[in-house]
C-alpha cells in the first residue's frame, strides 16, 4: 500500500511544520517574521488547494491534512498570543473550545457507531475568515507597534460572536444527527 504523497500534500505538511516556527517567533517577540510565516502559510494554503483542484491531485490524506494545518496554526497562534497577553485569554479559550467541541462530537459519534460528516456552514466559513484576519492583524500591528484599539472594540467581538455562532450551529447539527436512527 503506497502513501498518497503528492505536491499539494507536501505543501500542506510544510504548512504544518510552520506552526512551531510561528509560535517560537511570537514567543521571542519576532512579530514581523511571525507575520511573514503566517502570510506564507496562507499563500501555501491557496497554492496547494489550487494545485489539487487544477491538476486533479486531490487525495483523502490532503482532505484531512488541509483543515488540520489551518486549525493547528490558528489555535496555536491564538493560545500563544493570549499567553503573551496580545489577545484576550477568554477569546483564545472560546476559539479552542469550539474546535474541541467539534472534534469531540465527531469522535463520540464515531465511537457510538453513528459517524457524522462535518460540512462547513457559511457561518463557519465567515468565522474562519474572521479568525485569520484577526490573527494576521494582531501580528501585523504588533510588528510595527501600531495602536490596536480598533481590534479590541471591533475585531474581538466579531471573532467571538462568529466563533460562538459557529460552535452553536455545529452543536445543533450534531444533536439532530445523534437523535436520528442510524441506517440499518
Amino acid at each position: 500500500m503506497s502513501l498518497p504523497v503528492n505536491l499539494p500534500n507536501i505543501i500542506t505538511i510544510a504548512r504544518i511544520l510552520m506552526v512551531p516556527l510561528a509560535v517560537w517567533l511570537v514567543i521571542n517577540h519576532q512579530m514581523l517574521p511571525a507575520f511573514l510565516v503566517f502570510i506564507a502559510a496562507g499563500v501555501s494554503d491557496a497554492i496547494d488547494g489550487w494545485l489539487a483542484k487544477r491538476f486533479d491531485m486531490k487525495t483523502e490524506l490532503g482532505a484531512h491534512l488541509d483543515p488540520l494545518a489551518d486549525k493547528l496554526l490558528l489555535i496555536s497562534l491564538f493560545v500563544t498570543l493570549a499567553i503573551m497577553d496580545h489577545v484576550p485569554v477568554w477569546l483564545a479559550i472560546l476559539v479552542v473550545s469550539r474546535d474541541v467541541l467539534i472534534v469531540g462530537g465527531v469522535v463520540l459519534a464515531w465511537f457510538m457507531d453513528h459517524p457524522v460528516t462535518i460540512r462547513p456552514r457559511p457561518v463557519s466559513k465567515a468565522n474562519t475568515a474572521a479568525q485569520i484576519i484577526y490573527v494576521g492583524a494582531v501580528l501585523l500591528w504588533l510588528s510595527f507597534g501600531w495602536d490596536n484599539t480598533w481590534l479590541d472594540w471591533l475585531g474581538t467581538p466579531v471573532v467571538a460572536l462568529l466563533t460562538f455562532a459557529s460552535g452553536a450551529q455545529y452543536l445543533r447539527d450534531w444533536l439532530r444527527h445523534m437523535n436520528e436512527q442510524p441506517a440499518s
